[in-house]
């Protein structure tokens, strides 16, 4: 090679070396703050398990022997019997509030709004005493000619027993909020959804069943998700009304034997077990619901287990590969 000014420039030799051996390592940041961050949780969260596991007046071994008893069983299988029954009944009520909320009728659209912000503003143990006590105000309910003859009478203290007065109560208070969550799904969706189903000569409520809803349900299923477990853990507030739920079934117990930490103790348990399965429950469905908004669905938990152990057995051979790298050099 030669210069504009005729000086000969000679080349740099080159390294017979194997290819890119002579680019610099890359080393990873060190990230002090993130490990001492981690250290210091660790230390604080055994100091926690150990002050819980070690200490005598949580009586595990009561909590072992009431976990399984029939009277426990019993009051969770009212609890979970109670949670669905409400759900399904204030999902079913919910959804028509919704629509009258969307609705073009000025008076249908005040009605629902009404409704949702009476059930709103009203703490959920006044609803139920209020529900529980009825009577007071209709002694006797009938069936009959409206303004008219009554067909059929019977006395509302032997008609609304506390069971019926709880999930009564739950349902009309729980629709208020499934309504707010099914509207705020149904205004997640495109409203050119609507308007390509309009043009196709569907009509409102198949374009609303086939189109909008099944949409609407990627917002709906995580905020109903939260709803099914805050049901769940607010069915112990109808231990007012005397029924036999899991809470009301431990309490009648450590009343018996005045052993009320590890009674307690098997309530909460029950219900962090419960409340695991449903989350679980309500990943599945959400990742259902998913497909076609992206390109791929997220991987499940076995699945980010089993690549994550893959990826830890394949850094040795990486480790072992980089450390028999030949060193730089080469004849010139």
């Amino acid at each position: 090679m030669v210069t504009s000014t005729g000086t000969p420039v000679q080349k740099p030799p080159k390294t017979a070396g194997p290819r890119g051996a002579d680019l610099p390592r890359i080393v990873p940041r060190r990230r002090v703050g993130r490990w001492a961050a981690t250290a210091v949780a660790l230390s604080l969260f055994a100091m926690v398990l150990d002050s819980v596991v070690r200490n005598d007046a949580f009586q595990w071994d009561v909590v072992g022997r009431y976990f399984t008893t029939a009277a426990v069983l019993d009051g969770l299988l009212l609890t979970l019997w109670l949670t669905a029954v409400v759900m399904v009944l204030g999902f079913l009520l919910g959804i028509p509030l919704a629509v009258m909320r969307l609705s073009g009728n000025p008076v249908l659209r005040t009605l629902g709004w009404g409704y949702v912000w009476i059930f709103r503003s009203t703490p959920l143990l006044v609803q139920l005493l209020f529900w529980f006590n009825i009577g007071a105000l209709y002694p006797t309910l009938g069936l009959g000619i409206p303004y008219g003859p009554q067909f059929l009478t019977v006395q509302t203290v032997n008609l609304l027993g506390p069971s019926l007065t709880a999930v009564i109560g739950l349902t009309l208070h729980e629709a208020a909020y499934a309504a707010e969550v099914v509207r705020g799904g149904i205004l997640s969706v495109d409203p050119g959804q609507t308007e390509a189903a309009q043009a196709l000569g569907l009509s409102r409520a198949r374009t609303l069943r086939r189109i909008v809803i099944p949409q609407a349900m990627r917002s709906i299923v995580p905020t109903a998700g939260n709803m099914l477990i805050g049901t769940l853990k607010g069915t112990s507030i109808v231990s007012v009304l005397a029924v036999h739920d899991l809470l009301y079934s431990v309490q009648l117990v450590y009343n018996q034997t005045y052993q009320v930490i590890p009674l307690l103790m098997v309530a909460t348990l029950w219900y962090v077990a419960v409340t695991s399965v449903l989350g679980v429950g309500q990943y599945y469905v959400e990742r259902h619901y998913a497909r076609g908004s992206a390109r791929g669905l997220p991987p499940t938990p076995p699945e980010r287990l089993r690549a994550r152990v893959t990826a830890l057995r394949a850094r040795p051979r990486r480790t072992a590969s980089a450390g028999a790298r030949p060193a730089l050099g080469g004849d010139r």
